[in-house]
């Protein structure tokens, strides 16, 4: 009655050299002095009915908020540089974060690079294979997973969907942190702004 148990894989977006690897100028210093100063970003992988999807967010070191997510049932790079377009997007004007990544294709990816550049961010990367230089978005992903995910029952990837869109939002304007003196993270923003 020996029954074996395998651990499913984890998502790795690393496929070998695409383009040079970034410096890693984060080097673990997750603190933030200011909004939009340093921000980091990786993709995790889900399961439902058989099916996969992909999330991609944007996370700022100052407050812990997602600033920009996507969601694809595929890998493809315009997960990722529509995220980051979004993020731009957003920024206000003369704030140009540092955006730290670990070094998957899509970090390396030409046309994700070039956008850095004309958006005047400066890019880092995690060491190859070292997840603790991106622990920041590591522990998010563990949080998500935990407080959400692994708490849920999803007949769809629809369904997965729409629930990361409510827990995201949860997440950025709900969700208290002692760290955040107990409140949100846009509650944090919001009154570091005003004051």
């Amino acid at each position: 009655d020996l029954k074996c148990t395998v651990r499913s894989k984890r998502y790795k977006s690393y496929r070998g050299l695409m383009g040079e690897a970034a410096p890693n100028i984060l080097k673990r210093d997750f603190r933030a002095d200011q909004p939009n100063q340093k921000w980091v970003t990786d993709v995790t992988e889900f399961k439902v009915a058989g099916e996969k999807l992909y999330l991609s967010p944007i996370m700022d070191l100052y407050n812990g908020e997602i600033v920009a997510y996507r969601t694809d049932s595929r890998p493809r790079f315009t997960l990722v540089g529509e995220m980051l377009e979004t993020a731009i997007n957003r920024l206000p004007a003369n704030s140009r974060p540092l955006l730290h990544s670990d070094q998957g294709w899509h970090y390396r990816y030409s046309d994700y690079c070039k956008r850095l550049k004309e958006a005047g961010l400066e890019q880092s990367m995690s060491r190859k294979g070292n997840c603790l230089d991106n622990a920041a978005m590591e522990s998010f992903f563990g949080t998500l997973k935990s407080e959400y995910f692994h708490r849920e029952r999803f007949a769809s990837v629809a369904e997965l969907k729409a629930g990361l869109d409510e827990y995201i939002h949860y997440y950025n304007h709900d969700r208290i942190k002692m760290k955040l003196n107990g409140l949100s993270p846009v509650a944090y923003r919001t009154q570091a702004e005003i004051g």
